[in-house]
């Protein structure tokens, strides 16, 4: 192991060593003062809505607006998810956010035979504009705030929305939302991609482009280090890698021919909450600090907007317990209290039962709830950014900076992000092993997991998706293939292929094709027919 204070994560130690490490391997002093807080403090605070942003994007924060609550959900059918959001809408969220199924991730039309039993379980199905239409009705979409998270097909989906809402009356420049559209995550992490990173990036900056022209008012890519931290990397990990591959998509933009000030006031960010408090509330305000100095120093960025990091937050979903579950509601509201002194622009507070099951509705109006006694009974939207000046929280932001910029530094050395996904990939899995063993020698505590356990599991009633939700989605698909006109079709799938073959954006022939009624799974092959298919090198 590294050594203690030079590591990106926690070193192991036996359960009776004094000392006290964050997960990034921070070793915490029993008291902080003075000396323990850099002398150029002043200068690297500056005021919130001025750089370098670490107290925030906004002067007034939450006393002007408060962050939007923002929950995820998705299942099975659009009939049985539009029926949730609404369910949401009305308890009080302020944005929808959209969780799609595997098959849907992976561009699959859920008639695929290599989709049997995956079809609805992990979000909601969406096949083709029938669906869409559908997941929204009654739902205006120039009133809701909507963040889509999908990746390998996210031009797709965008596309979808954009063609429902014009259907509504709405015109594009009123839709407001964020698509996750962050592939590089995806070969890290979480493995859902379709193509190599050359095609995938392209449709990246592609979507960029289009966004400026068509949909101005749209987050073109949330750039994700919440899916690193649940696959057990530390903070510093988490700020680093996002960062990181914010650097490569930046790049890739201003190689696509972009001006960087043309694009990067719509980027934004996705980070995840865990149970230590100081340590998150550091790690928000490092971030923010971080990528105003890579926009103004690396990307001689102008517009005061490019420097800004604006994050979406959601709370820990690896920090949820089966055992105990709800102590979980417990550990949910730290985590969102953290994300909101850090500074969140919106927050997903994640259901008391998520370990189980889907979350249900019990669940997830508690979730809700959580969010608004924080908004309105906690006192943190009284006041801005309310942890700054903290000895502790202030020698935590410098050191979470410092360790996160030596990490960019090596993976800068390595080519970028995109040539050090085999390292970044090696270096998360260290960190998580870290995590396993000191949990497994009681280094680390999880009440009632490994400390206060109880013999009796008390199971809440779960969320349980009906199987027949997956014949029914599978016959609505056939039904609606078979109304079509085949051979516009195979003209639409052709411009598709065309397209790719050439430099041309590739969302005006995807638009064609999802509107005249080719699905998903149809245009995600046509293009995979040019790009060719990922295949990860371990």
């Amino acid at each position: 192991m590294t050594e203690p204070g030079h590591a990106s994560f926690a070193p192991l130690v036996g359960p009776d060593d004094p000392r006290r490490f964050t997960d990034s391997g921070v070793e915490v002093a029993p008291v902080y003062g003075p000396d323990d807080v850099p002398g150029d403090l002043a200068g690297r605070l500056g005021a919130p809505g001025s750089y370098p942003f670490t107290r925030g994007v906004h002067e007034r924060m939450y006393r002007e607006r408060l962050w939007t609550i923002r929950q995820y959900a998705g299942y099975a059918s659009a009939r049985e998810s539009n029926e949730r959001y609404r369910y949401l809408l009305e308890r009080g969220t302020t944005g929808l956010s959209l969780a799609f199924d595997l098959p849907t991730q992976l561009g699959l039309d859920s008639d695929d035979p290599r989709c049997l039993g995956e079809v609805g379980r992990t979000g909601v199905a969406i096949d083709s504009i029938e669906d869409m239409r559908t997941a929204f009705d009654r739902i205006p979409l120039d009133r809701v705030s909507t963040s889509m998270t999908i990746n390998a097909p996210a031009s797709v989906l965008l596309l979808l929305y954009e063609l429902v809402a014009e259907e509504q009356g709405v015109p594009a420049e009123r839709l407001r939302g964020t698509v996750q559209n962050d592939i590089l995550k995806e070969y890290i992490a979480r493995g859902n991609f379709i193509y190599p990173p050359a095609g995938a990036i392209r449709l990246t900056t592609d979507l960029f482009a289009y966004c400026r022209e068509r949909i101005p008012a749209w987050n073109t890519i949330s750039i994700s280090g919440y899916h690193f931290r649940e696959k057990g990397c530390s903070a510093v990990q988490e700020v680093a890698v996002t960062l990181a591959n914010g650097i490569a998509y930046v790049q890739a933009a201003l190689d696509a021919g972009m001006g960087v000030d043309e694009f990067a006031p719509r980027l934004a960010f996705f980070f995840n909450a865990h149970n230590n408090v100081f340590q998150e509330v550091a790690k928000f305000r490092a971030a923010r600090r971080m990528w105003a100095q890579i926009m103004a120093e690396r990307f001689h960025a102008e517009d005061e907007r490019s420097l800004k990091l604006r994050f979406h937050t959601q709370t820990g979903g690896v920090t949820l317990t089966a055992q105990q579950p709800e102590n979980n509601i417990v550990r949910v509201a730290l985590q969102g209290f953290a994300a909101a002194c850090g500074g969140t622009q919106s927050l997903h507070t994640n259901g008391f039962d998520e370990a189980l099951a889907l979350p249900s509705e019990h669940a997830a109006r508690i979730a809700v709830r959580t969010q608004q006694i924080l908004q309105y009974e906690s006192g943190v939207a009284d006041t801005v950014d309310p942890f700054a000046g903290s000895y502790f929280v202030e020698s935590l932001t410098s050191e979470i900076e410092a360790r996160a910029t030596e990490l960019i530094t090596k993976i800068d050395e390595l080519g970028g992000a995109v040539q050090a996904i085999d390292f970044i990939r090696a270096e998360i899995e260290e960190s998580a092993f870290g995590y396993h063993e000191r949990y497994r020698t009681g280094q680390d505590t999880v009440v009632g997991v490994n400390r206060f356990v109880e013999d009796d599991l008390q199971v809440p009633e779960i969320m349980r998706v009906d199987p027949a939700s997956e014949r029914q989605q599978v016959t609505r698909l056939k039904a609606f293939k078979e109304g079509r006109d085949q051979q516009l079709i195979e003209k639409r799938l052709e411009q598709v292929r065309q397209t790719a073959r050439g430099t041309d954006n590739m969302l005006w022939p995807l638009r064609d094709a999802l509107r005249d009624g080719c699905t998903l799974g149809e245009v995600c092959g046509a293009m995979r027919d040019v790009f060719g298919r990922y295949q990860p090198s371990n």
